[in-house]
């Protein structure tokens, strides 16, 4: 997926879930006993959605948690396509040991 294209999962659920039906952040924080600062962070892209949140997000409003984990996955792996050229890393060439030297291990 090209980096223009991945869409953070917090900025997903602010849109898609929390405006439409016009839910404040702090009703969602405090309706998981967690603080309003680590909802707003995660709605507005400047923390990633951890398993327990996403959960939380699961029972509160009934969008699969595997689905959410997997949209930011994708966020964070396009992020990370975007600079892979940066990445000095060769391939690394794997030959498998002759029978004689499986042995000796």
């Amino acid at each position: 997926m090209h980096a223009s294209l991945a869409v953070h999962v917090g900025d997903w659920i602010r849109t898609e879930i929390l405006e439409p039906y016009n839910i404040k952040v702090n009703t969602v924080a405090e309706h998981f006993g967690v603080s309003r600062q680590s909802i707003s962070a995660l709605l507005n892209g400047r923390s990633n959605l951890s398993a327990d949140m996403a959960i939380r997000f699961e029972k509160a409003f009934g969008v699969r948690a595997d689905t959410l984990m997997r949209m930011q996955s994708a966020f964070e792996l396009a992020q990370a396509r975007a600079h892979e050229a940066n990445l000095n890393v060769q391939h690394f060439n794997l030959v498998a040991p002759s029978r004689t030297e499986q042995r000796t291990i």
